[in-house]
């Protein structure tokens, strides 16, 4: 980003009257209300926490590859690619829509679009010529419509405001050594495994059928009605930011030069949109289902009950269709459990590369009572809704898919509430004043 240019003086600005204003370039970094900070050098490589990283994910793909097969393995490398690229891009969900309702930053929201793009043209490509590897059959993600969905997006919004980070955030986060964000994913597990035990109590909330626009268009329709969407989107956020000229976003630390900065520094909100695309729709061939995350918490956490003693396989929720299969199974075949345990050792390897891996000791009474409250908030929401910020916003969009867009319309009114609920718990939001958001 890069700021606009200085308001011109009277005097310049009674010589230019009569002249065309300038056009609005809309490919241009939008304005910000000072220059971005310039990134700092990324720290030298923490070796111990790197060769660790790298033994576990090496160690732990060998036997996933051993023990179940190909397909399984290959789902853990891509949740690796995952997780790099998540922390390089420092890719957000949460403070993206914080930015954009705090003070009118919209540059995250505007990489949602091109990662949401990219996304869409190639699951139309992969769904619309059923292309899959390991036998696999591509299919859209398609949710139901409802108060479900509703209540759940909304949920899981606050939840994310006050977490600190949302699904595929947590995990990144965890990888990278963030206390405080364990203590999101311990209350993200809790959550899940309540919303699954107490199944019956949601499970017939009113709702509508699915709606997806291929049915009715065709994939290459609704690929274009997806797109022209999403450019309006872009545009908008456009013309929020200019009017509001807010704070540009904080640099992280990065490393010169581009095969460097691949491998020890920050990336690109663009790389970062067109690498978890790319990884998203390797998901999507090797399995045949988009990438998903929250489904994974509600089986650790089921499977946890279970080895304390509890029956969960006589719970409701694991009795429907495919869910039965999924506790009978190994958590290191479940798909979402692969790629979520990728994600975690990716991250950890790009923040050892990056020089930033450490365990923050000391974590706030109040900051950690948000982080386990807005976690179980998350995981709760995640059940209602089908789905979270990966499973239901970007696979439902992506997938041309209704149930996408009111999720992620829903989650923008849940991140207001939660903005106003961060600073009783001492959680600051951005302010038109601050010098980065």
């Amino acid at each position: 980003m890069t700021t606009v240019s200085p308001p011109p003086s009277p005097s310049d600005s009674s010589s230019a009257r009569g002249s065309a204003k300038p056009a609005v370039s809309w490919l241009a970094p939008a304005p910000t209300r000072v220059p971005p900070p310039e990134a700092p050098e990324a720290p030298p490589v923490r070796r111990g926490p790197l060769a660790g990283a790298l033994l576990i994910g090496a160690a732990l793909d060998a036997y996933v590859f051993a023990r179940h097969g190909a397909k399984p393995g290959v789902l853990l490398l891509l949740g690796l690619g995952l997780g790099f690229a998540l922390f390089h891009s420092r890719f957000g969900f949460t403070s993206a829509w914080r930015q954009l309702i705090a003070v009118g930053n919209g540059a995250g929201l505007r990489a949602h679009t091109l990662l949401l793009g990219t996304t869409a043209t190639l699951f139309a490509l992969i769904i619309g010529t059923g292309t899959g590897l390991f036998g696999s059959e591509p299919a859209p993600s398609a949710g139901s419509l409802g108060v479900g969905l509703l209540v759940g997006a909304f949920v899981f919004a606050i939840g994310m405001q006050l977490g600190g980070a949302c699904a595929s955030g947590t995990l990144f986060a965890v990888g990278s050594g963030q206390t405080s964000i364990v203590l999101t994913l311990g209350g993200f597990i809790l959550g899940s495994t309540l919303a699954a035990w107490q199944f019956d109590l949601w499970n017939d909330l009113p709702a509508l059928d699915p709606v997806v626009l291929s049915d009715h268009v065709g994939w290459f329709g609704s690929w274009g009605i997806t797109i022209l969407a999403l450019a309006g989107i872009y545009g908008l956020t456009r013309l929020v930011q200019r009017r509001r000229t807010p704070p540009p976003t904080g640099a992280v630390p990065t490393a010169r030069g581009v095969a460097r900065r691949a491998l020890r520094g920050s990336w690109p909100l663009a790389a970062g949109a067109v690498a978890l695309a790319v990884l998203g729709a390797g998901v999507l061939l090797v399995s045949g289902g988009p990438w998903g995350v929250t489904s994974a918490f509600a089986l650790w956490g089921s499977e946890l009950v279970g080895a304390l003693g509890g029956q969960p396989e006589n719970w409701s929720f694991w009795q429907q269709p495919g869910n039965a299969d999924m506790l009978a199974g190994s958590v290191l075949a479940d798909k979402n459990s692969l790629t979520d345990i990728g994600i975690m050792v990716g991250a950890a390897i790009a923040a050892s590369l990056g020089g930033t891996w450490a365990l923050h000791r000391g974590v706030p009474w109040r900051t950690g009572v948000a982080a386990v409250l807005g976690g179980v908030l998350m995981g709760i929401g995640a059940r209602l809704a089908g789905g979270c910020n990966i499973g239901a916003y970007l696979a439902g969009i992506a997938s041309g898919s209704l149930h996408g867009w009111i999720w992620g319309l829903t989650a923008l009114l849940g991140t207001y509430a939660g903005l106003k609920l961060r600073p009783l718990f001492g959680l600051a939001n951005p302010k038109p004043s601050d010098g980065v958001c």
